[in-house]
């Protein structure tokens, strides 16, 4: 029976620099590492369900390329401020409306892709994370941070309950006490904090964030088919015990619908 793990590419076509445009994520590969790039800067990356559809993409393709060994997701100065805010109001009109239920949906498809691949990731974070795109963010395996960057679940702050599995990645990444803080009682925290409480691996200056993150996403990008089965033993071996992801965004789907439903008709 043949192996089905991607041959290890030749060094040419392993460091071959190659760029893509999607509108709202740009999408470069370069040492093996594909540089996930959302680029909204005027709502500050917060999800539309095009610019969700295209991260959707982007991640395929780079786990579809035997030659990507790791994914960085970043979003420049601000990385996600959760997803726009029509999305969540076209649902909270209708819950059950066959579009609105899909556009939420394709909106928590983009960081539950970006979780599930078969290569590693890394999210670089700078400016803010919010709600949706906190969730972004915690989906990766490692995130590196700036000092200054605020990392907040913003739910509580607009009236409605959390969604995508948000206490799960909490959880999983920071343990029960973050998760109350952060995702109950919707605290905050910077960069140097979310590292002492274990939610980013190292904090940096600004301008340092993006390349030491593709630094670290390198290393391992350096061998492809090693990398895919590495990180495929790494989830499941620190898998949480409680319950899992996909089964925790389904149980919040409920409550997340009622809250926005209650908030449209305030």
């Amino acid at each position: 029976m043949s192996d089905p793990t991607p041959t290890t590419p030749d060094a040419e076509t392993r460091d071959a620099t190659r760029q893509e445009t999607r509108d709202e994520v740009r999408y470069e590969v370069r040492d093996g590492v594909a540089l996930l790039t959302l680029d909204a800067p005027e709502r500050r990356n917060a999800l539309s369900v095009p610019m969700s559809r295209q991260l959707i993409d982007a991640a395929r393709t780079a786990e579809a390329d035997p030659a990507v060994g790791a994914v960085v997701v970043t979003g420049g100065a601000h990385f996600c401020a959760g997803a726009v805010r029509s999305v969540l109001a076209d649902t909270g009109q209708d819950p059950v409306e066959d579009d609105a239920y899909r556009n939420l949906e394709t909106v928590y498809a983009a960081f539950t892709t970006v979780g599930s691949i078969g290569v590693p990731t890394i999210a670089a974070v700078r400016g803010a994370a919010v709600g949706a795109g906190l969730n972004l963010a915690l989906a990766t395996d490692l995130r590196i941070v700036s000092r200054s960057a605020r990392l907040l679940p913003g739910f509580a702050q607009i009236g409605i309950h959390p969604g995508g599995g948000h206490f799960t990645l909490l959880d999983r990444v920071a343990g029960r006490e973050a998760a109350a803080a952060l995702g109950l009682f919707g605290d905050e925290v910077d960069g140097e904090r979310a590292v002492a409480l274990g939610l980013a691996w190292a904090a940096y200056d600004d301008g340092e964030v993006q390349e030491r993150a593709l630094a670290l996403a390198a290393r391992v990008a350096a061998d492809p088919p090693l990398a895919r089965r590495t990180v495929a033993s790494f989830r499941r071996e620190t898998a949480p015990g409680g319950v899992p992801w996909d089964v925790a965004v389904e149980l919040e789907r409920s409550p997340q619908m009622w809250s926005l439903r209650r908030k449209h008709g305030a």
